[in-house]
Order: structure tokens, then C-alpha cells, then sequence
């Protein structure tokens, strides 16, 4: 008999409907995680479903690995193993990059491709403005102003284009000249993508579609693994990802979607209500089960009320609108009564001026401290449209000089953090040279905020070298200007080097000495800085800066300065967010209420009262949709305004556990007539019918996401250098490129390809001519990837070597099993995961193989090298054995540049020394677990080519 725990009626039924299509309308509150967590236990214990035969996509990478957690933890605790990595879990991003590189041959892009995210698909355009400004009739299409803004609109049509399935093709010879340059765009922004071998966020859904669409054989392959599909957020999905969806169901329409219409938010990134709403109208086979989760277990039944009225509340003074068929009747029930006498939905407001409004927040906040019902300041979180807005940043400044901490990652405050400053200062006052013409602003372009800003940072530096402690710092300032200023050779740094040398100073060592296990907001600054060092990274990447030269110095300089810190700089950047802290302790959220979704609090505030609902539709989009679109518009163009701005707040609102507060400085007309008739009826905070002595807040919920450890990304790291895993895995330093291992990637990405086509039973493809065509085909991409390059003869030699190994089967490809295996294995607290290069084998007992690009060591002289690579395969051993039930007799490693000689390594597969290796493995994730990182490489070769050796001296 299944455990449904402590599953309502409504849950029940959703768990076990599990064939055919199925619709969830799951309200606030209403236990849409744990329904969707049981449904999958359920599935695989009582229906015997394989758990690669399950597809669960979610919005967020966050929510992705809670419902990971969640899953594997009930396994776990019903004593079910699985092999995590078999099921498709993650957020429709992620597992369409899983179709794309499992069936990498059948989509337009190469191995080693790049994708971009936001900032760098706009900068792509860019880079690239010239092109698209000599289209006929850009200005007409793209109407802003400079190359930067140009860009961002570029991206944001062709994003919509994308996932509106809408080709160039299409749109290229309509008799509108903005439509038909728009056709001129989009052609050309495909044509960078595929010279630059790189993907965009949309062009991955876009790609995984026509991945489907257009391979018959590799959608049958996925339709005979995946069996079920579960889609969470269904309201906020957009059309191509409603396609993948059906596509992929097939016939057997194994469909189940999770959502509430209410809380769709993201029509802006082309989400569309309708996939929600007509989805019980999709099939004519068989009749969909339609399931409402109505009883809310969050909040007070006041504040139920409170947002269930807001719904149904579609008239005001001078505003009306309906529904209509755009919106599934329900109400939310309290899954019990309140007990308060007072009031569980209040307000705070000002009538003076904006200070009032501060103090008076300032005040509830310190009452709530100082009554002892608050036990920590995490439990209350302050809802706003954008928390880049002025109003929400005075507050935030006002609450953190009055002794609030506040976490707002998304505020737009890097830049002013005092490290940052610092950082900048410092880096600027290494280049005398741009200093001297930041001064007389002696540039070709430029931005006066910018540049004030520039001198800001020099400021606050020098301000700070007025120390005595600092004198060290200041000397190494003007050796490094006087260096660069009079530079006759090529340095052996660039601009990331040069922040690594400030960690030998005052005050980066004492940042950088800061305990993991501190709060955020005194973690808040090393993290800033390793956030400064992947910004700048990216820019040496992007622009192929290693070193600084006499040539270039003042070129990159100036651009890294003035163009693309600026758009960093005039864009905002986000601050760190970590997925496994719900709500920072010591601190309260500021969030936007989007960022909010899915989450809950005890305490809510929501500003952002003098909203309107406003039209955001592009006419020219619009104009397209009604054309080329493949089905008509949907929700009539003046009501949608209504519908988003209801669905906005109704998602705030409920939000709250325990106390709904909304808050407005009501002399700046604040709030807007929409929320009068709400608004007006609450009690003050200050009015005596409210009594906080009435209430319990609760606790913040712990989310115990579960980690990944693999042992070359974690394990191997900490046992070199535990120091260097704190800041590169836990703080998220950027490492200085140098020159990549290309060479051993290229004979390992050939050998995958000779694997590949034994596996596709295509041996008779494996000749050395296309091993040749695969290799340097694995070249192109990769040099370009890399931006390294090897020269002919080492091309030659890694040809060899493949082709060597190619040679030595004699034509038998029979006993190769699987290769490039992804593995992983649940524990109790955390998930082991590899990568096995090849697994062959006759029955069930299997070998495997990894493969060095190498010679084959003494295996004297190179105890430890080989040390580690036993461990290593004893890992891959317990996992194998753990997840096929297969014997593993043998573990071998394979040089590829062994001539003469067996080319092999042979280790016997050892159930106590694997045993023993997984309890090392394990020994150190508890380390890692508790933040031990007090332990430093013991090989001074290690200590010689680490970034952080300047760091490292003090």
C-alpha cells in the first residue's frame, strides 16, 4: 500500500492520475511540491515505472533542485536506488541542452559550442552593430538610439521571434519595411550564431524543437525512454515550449501540468496564459482530468480572504474589466480558521513625507524585535515591482544605516559596495596613463556618470591608503603604474593577474579571510570580488587579453574601461544569490515579487502601491503575431494590462504566512485608485485593534538542497588544496586562463566520436580518413572555443594517436557497451556523480576505461599520479555497480600516446579498496559540508602555479 502521508483528497487524486493528460490548477499554498514529489515516488513504486522514463521540467534552476532533493529523499527513505542522472529533471533550458548534446550530429551546432546569456548576447550584437546597421530600413525597425540600446533591441526581437517559431524566411518579403528588415535581422543575427559555433537562451528551446521536428529517429529514441511528462508552471510557459511538450508526449499524451492561471507573470519573456487555460481542450483521444488543489496550508485565513476578494474585485473608480473565459473559476480555502481577535492583513503608512515612511517601517520593524516575537529578521521580506526602484533603494540605505541588514542581490548596488570601489580604484591607479585622460575626459566615447563614478573609486581608495597598514598596498600601486605607464615588453599578467596581486594587501586579505560559515552580509564582499574577477575574466576571454602589451595596453585598457564596464555599469549587476539558503539569517529580503514566486514568508510587506497597470505590447510584434503567428492572438490587447497587473499582486499577496502588510507613503499618491477599496478598509499598525502580541510567526523553511560532488570537480580539488576549493568552488573565483590541455581534448573528443559511431553500429564509418575529417573538425571548434591553437605537427601527433588506438581493435567494437557515461548515486545528504569515458564488456560483467592522452608513467617513479587515478575509477566502479547491479572485474586507464608497449594501466576492481576510496569520498563532502577548508597544498608546484599564491604569502 502507497504512503500518501499526509495528502488531502484533491493531492490523492493528482498523484495517482498518472496516464493520459492531466491538468493541475493548484492555488497558493496548496502543496503543489509535495503533490508533484509523490506523483513521481508514485509512478515508480506502485506503477513500476523506470525513472528514466519520467520527464519533469520547472522554471528555475532552484526549484529544479529542490524537487531533486525532495524526490530523492523520498526514495531514499522507501529504500528505491536510482540512478538520478537517467531522469529528466530540470528546468526546460537544461533538458533541452540534454536532447541537444545527446544528438549533437543532428542540430546546426558543433561540439565546444558557447552559450550566451543575456549580457553576452547582447554584447555579441554589438560587436557585430556595423552588420546589422547596413540593412535596409534598420532605423525603421530598431528606432532607439546608440549601439548599445540598438543591441538590446536586436536581442529582444529576435528572442521573440525565436520562441514564436516565426522564421526569417517569413517575415523578409512583407510589404512593411520594419517587418521585412526585422526578416533582415534575424538572418543575420543566425548567421553570426553559426560562423561563432555559439547559442543563445531561446535558441537552445529553438534548436532542441527543430532537433525533434526534423529527426525522426532521434524523437523516437526519446519517445521510447520518456514515457511521462510532468510540466510545473505550466501558466508561465511560452508557445515553442508548449510544442516541445505535445511533440514529445506523442500519441500516448502522457501529459501532466502543474499551475495557476493567477500567477502567470511572465507574458514580458512571451509566456502566454492560454497554454494553461486551453489545455483541457487539446485532445481529442481521451478526456483530460482537470484537478484543483484549493486548500491553502500557508497562510492566516484572513489573508486568503484578503487576496481571494483582490481577484474577484474587477471594478473601481474609473476602471472596470472582466475575466471572462481568461481565468478558471476558484476560490482558495484556509486549510483552517484564524484565531486572532485583531487583524492578520494591516497597513503601514505615512501621510507626511518619505522619511516618515522610513521611520515608520524602521519602527514596526524594531516593535517586532523588541515584543520577542521575531526571532529572526529573515522572516520578513519586503515585496516590490523592481527593487532597482528609487523608493526601495532610499529604504534599503535607510534600513542598513539604522541597523537593519538587508539582502536584496537584485537592487543594483554592486557597484556601490565599498570593495567594488576599492577594487576599481586600485586597478584604475595601476594605469596612470588612463587616469591623466579620465581627468581631462580625453576620450572618443564616454559617459559622464561613468567617469564621476571612476573618480569615486579613486577617492574612496585613496582615502583608504591614508593608513599606515596600507602603505604595502600604495607602494605596489605605483610600481604597477610605473610599470605600465613606460611597459617595453609583454608583462606576464593581464587585468584578473593584477586583481590576484592585490590579495597579498590590506584590506583583500582580511575579506578573503572571512569564515564561510559568517553571515551573508560579511560574505557579502569576498563574494563581490570573485564576482569582479568572472566580469573581468569574461572580458579577456571575449576579447583575448592573457597579457597586457606594449601594442594593446592602452587600447584594452580604455575598451575595458569605457565600453564594456560601462554597459555592465549602466545595466546593473545582480549580487550573489545562493539557491541553498532560503532566506538569509540576520537579514531581511527585499525581492521583486517575481523573484518572490514560489516562495513564502512569515512576514510580507508590499510596496510598489502606486502602480498602474500599463500596456507593454510592441506594435510591431504584435503586427507579426497576427500574420505569421501559428495560431490567432489570444486574450483581448486591452484587457491583458488588467490581467497582468491582478495576477501581479495576487501572487504578492500570497505570499504571506502570518502577516499580509501593505505599505504606502500616501502623500505621494500613493496608493494607486486600483488598490483604494483594498487598501482603505485595512487598520494601521498603529491603530490598537492590532495586537502583535497575538501572533507566532513562523520559522523560515529550511530548503536542504542536496549538492553534487564529483571526484575531479570536488574531491580532487579539496585533497589538493582545501583553500583553493573555497575560493574557486565555494566563493566562485574565476581561475586566470591559460593555455587549455587542447591537445589531450582533442584526442579525447575523437575517440568519443570513433565510440559513437561502434555504439550508432556505424563501425564501418571508423577509417582513418574520418577520423581525420573528425578530428580536425573537433579542432576547429575547439581552437575557436578555447582561443588556443596548436601547430601542425601536434595536430599530426594527436591524429596518430587516435588513429594508433583506432588500429588496435582490429574492426571489434562489439564489447563497447556505453561511453561517456554520466553516473550518479544517492546518498543521504548529497548525490556522487561521474563521467566514465567508456564502458565495455561482455554480459553482466563489465570493465572500464579512461583515457590519458599521455605516455604511460613509471609506475615507480609515479606512485601518486596513479594513486589518484585508481581512486578515481574506484569511484566510477561503486557507481556502475551501484546503479546496474553489473560486476565490475576490471579498471583500466588507457594512454593514447603509448607507441610500442600495452598502452594499458590495469587495476583489479577490489571490493574493499573501492569500499575504502567511498568512504574517503565521503569523509571529505562531510568536510566540505562544514565549511573545513583550514588545509593548504602541501607540493610547492601546486602553491607556484596557483592564483591565489599572492594571497597565500601573508
Amino acid at each position: 500500500m502507497f504512503d500518501f502521508g499526509n495528502a488531502n483528497t484533491g493531492q490523492k487524486r493528482a498523484i495517482t492520475a498518472v496516464n493520459g493528460p492531466v491538468l493541475i490548477i493548484a492555488g497558493p499554498g496548496t502543496g503543489k511540491t509535495f503533490t508533484l514529489v509523490q506523483r513521481a515516488v508514485y509512478m515508480i513504486q506502485e506503477k513500476g515505472v523506470k525513472p528514466e522514463q519520467i520527464l519533469i521540467a520547472t522554471f528555475t534552476d532552484k526549484a529544479a533542485k529542490e524537487l531533486v532533493t525532495r524526490i530523492t529523499n523520498e526514495l531514499l527513505e522507501r529504500n528505491i536506488a536510482v540512478n538520478i542522472k537517467e531522469m529528466y529533471i530540470g528546468t526546460f533550458h537544461s533538458i533541452c541542452l540534454r536532447f541537444i548534446k545527446e544528438h549533437i550530429e543532428y542540430t546546426r551546432i558543433r561540439k565546444n559550442y558557447r552559450t550566451l546569456d543575456d549580457f553576452d548576447q547582447t554584447y555579441t550584437a554589438f560587436q557585430n552593430i556595423s552588420r546589422f546597421r547596413n540593412i535596409e530600413n534598420f532605423d525603421i525597425a530598431i528606432t532607439v538610439k546608440g549601439a548599445w540600446r540598438q543591441s538590446q533591441e536586436i536581442c529582444r526581437y529576435v528572442n521573440n521571434l525565436s520562441e514564436e517559431l516565426i522564421l526569417a524566411d517569413d517575415l523578409k518579403g512583407d510589404d512593411d519595411p520594419a517587418i521585412s528588415a526585422l526578416g533582415d535581422i534575424l538572418s543575420v543575427y543566425n548567421c553570426i550564431l553559426n560562423t561563432n559555433n555559439i547559442i543563445d537562451f531561446a535558441g537552445i528551446q529553438t534548436e532542441a524543437y527543430y532537433l525533434l521536428k526534423t529527426n525522426p529517429e532521434v524523437l523516437e529514441e526519446l519517445q521510447s525512454k520518456i514515457k511521462y511528462l510532468m510540466i510545473d508552471e505550466y501558466q508561465d510557459t511560452n508557445f515553442i515550449q508548449e510544442q516541445i511538450v505535445f511533440t514529445l508526449a506523442g500519441k500516448e499524451e502522457n501529459i501532466c501540468v502543474v499551475g495557476d492561471d493567477d500567477q502567470g507573470l511572465y507574458r514580458f519573456r512571451g509566456a502566454t496564459i492560454r497554454n494553461i487555460l486551453e489545455f483541457p481542450t487539446k485532445f481529442t483521444e481521451k478526456d483530460c482530468k482537470v484537478i484543483p488543489l484549493t486548500i491553502n496550508y500557508r497562510s492566516n485565513s484572513e489573508i486568503v480572504g484578503f487576496y481571494n476578494k483582490w481577484m474577484t474585485t474587477t471594478s473601481g473608480a474609473k476602471f472596470r474589466f472582466d475575466w471572462d473565459k481568461y481565468r478558471f473559476d476558484k476560490r482558495i480555502i484556509a486549510s483552517k480558521s484564524s484565531q486572532l481577535n485583531g487583524s492578520a492583513v494591516i497597513k503601514i503608512s505615512a501621510e507626511d513625507d518619505e522619511d516618515e515612511w522610513h521611520e515608520s517601517i524602521l519602527h514596526f520593524i524594531n516593535t517586532l524585535k523588541d515584543c520577542g516575537k521575531l526571532k529572526d529578521l529573515n522572516q520578513i521580506a519586503f515585496l516590490f515591482q523592481s527593487v532597482r526602484n528609487q523608493k526601495a533603494l532610499d529604504l534599503a540605505r535607510y534600513l542598513e544605516k539604522n541597523g537593519v541588514n538587508v539582502y536584496s542581490p537584485r537592487s543594483d548596488m554592486f557597484f556601490e559596495r565599498g570593495e567594488v570601489k576599492l577594487i576599481l580604484g586600485a586597478l584604475l591607479l595601476t594605469f596612470p596613463q588612463y587616469v591623466a585622460r579620465l581627468e581631462q575626459r580625453n576620450f572618443d566615447f564616454t559617459d559622464e556618470n561613468l567617469c564621476q563614478y571612476y573618480e569615486s573609486c579613486i577617492r574612496t581608495l585613496n582615502d583608504y591608503l591614508q593608513k599606515n597598514e596600507c602603505r604595502p598596498l600604495l607602494t605596489w600601486i605605483r610600481g604597477r603604474g610605473k610599470t605600465h605607464f613606460n611597459l617595453t615588453k609583454n608583462t606576464d599578467y593581464g587585468l584578473t593577474g593584477l586583481i590576484y596581486q592585490m590579495f597579498e594587501f590590506a584590506p583583500f586579505t582580511s575579506i578573503l579571510d572571512t569564515e564561510l560559515g559568517s553571515g551573508v552580509i560579511d560574505l557579502r564582499p569576498a563574494r563581490n570580488i570573485a564576482k569582479l574577477t568572472e566580469i573581468i575574466g569574461k572580458y579577456e576571454y571575449l576579447h583575448r587579453v592573457e597579457v597586457l602589451t606594449p601594442k594593446k595596453i592602452e587600447k584594452d585598457i580604455i575598451l575595458f574601461f569605457n565600453m564594456y564596464l560601462r554597459f555592465l555599469f549602466n545595466g546593473g549587476i545582480d549580487e550573489y544569490e545562493d539557491d541553498s539558503e532560503y532566506a538569509p539569517s540576520g537579514c531581511v529580503s527585499f525581492l521583486t515579487i517575481h523573484q518572490s514566486k514560489g516562495m513564502e514568508f512569515p512576514i510580507v510587506i508590499v510596496g510598489s502601491l502606486s502602480n498602474n497597470p500599463r500596456n507593454r505590447h510592441d506594435n510591431i510584434l504584435t503586427e507579426i503575431t497576427e500574420k505569421y503567428h501559428k495560431r490567432p492572438s489570444y486574450e483581448p490587447l486591452d484587457r491583458i494590462k488588467y490581467y497582468d497587473f491582478w495576477r501581479l499582486y495576487y501572487t504578492a499577496f500570497s505570499r504571506a504566512q502570518n502577516l499580509l502588510v501593505l505599505t504606502a507613503n500616501e502623500k505621494t499618491r500613493e496608493p494607486s485608485k486600483y488598490f483604494s477599496e483594498c487598501y482603505s478598509s485595512l487598520k494601521s499598525n498603529t491603530d490598537s485593534a492590532f495586537n502583535i502580541q497575538e501572533f507566532d510567526f513562523e520559522e523560515i523553511k529550511n530548503v536542504n538542497i542536496k549538492e553534487v560532488y564529483s571526484f575531479t570537480s570536488h574531491i580532487s580539488v579539496y585533497e589538493t588544496c582545501s583553500l583553493q576549493y573555497k575560493f574557486f568552488k565555494e566563493l566562485g573565483f574565476t581561475p586566470i586562463r591559460v593555455g587549455a590541455t587542447l591537445f589531450g581534448q582533442l584526442v579525447h573528443q575523437t575517440i568519443e566520436d570513433i565510440h559513437r559511431a561502434a555504439l550508432r553500429k556505424e563501425a564501418h564509418l571508423i577509417t582513418n580518413n574520418n577520423i581525420q575529417q573528425w578530428l580536425l573538425s573537433n579542432y576547429t571548434t575547439l581552437s575557436k572555443s578555447e582561443h588556443t591553437y596548436l601547430g601542425e605537427p601536434q595536430i599530426m601527433a594527436a591524429l596518430k594517436q587516435v588513429c594508433r588506438y583506432a588500429e588496435r581493435q582490429n574492426g571489434d567494437w562489439s564489447r563497447i557497451q556505453e561511453a561517456e557515461v554520466e553516473v550518479s548515486l544517492l546518498k543521504q545528504d548529497y548525490i556522487i556523480e561521474g563521467t566514465i569515458d567508456l564502458i565495455r564488456g561482455e554480459g553482466d560483467t563489465v570493465e572500464l576505461v579512461d583515457f590519458k592522452s599521455e605516455k604511460k608513467p613509471d609506475i615507480f617513479k609515479d606512485v601518486e599520479k596513479l594513486e589518484h587515478y585508481r581512486k578515481q575509477l574506484q569511484v566510477y566502479a561503486h557507481l556502475v555497480e551501484k546503479k546496474t547491479g553489473h560486476t565490475v572485474s576490471k579498471l583500466h586507464i588507457y594512454y593514447t600516446g603509448e607507441e610500442d608497449s600495452n598502452p594499458q594501466i590495469t587495476f583489479p576492481s577490489n571490493r574493499g579498496a573501492i569500499d575504502s576510496t567511498i568512504q574517503e569520498f565521503d569523509n571529505i563532502v562531510q568536510k566540505i559540508k562544514k565549511k573545513d577548508f583550514c588545509t593548504k597544498a602541501t607540493s610547492q608546484i601546486t602553491c607556484n602555479n596557483c592564483d591565489f599564491r599572492f594571497y597565500c604569502k601573508n
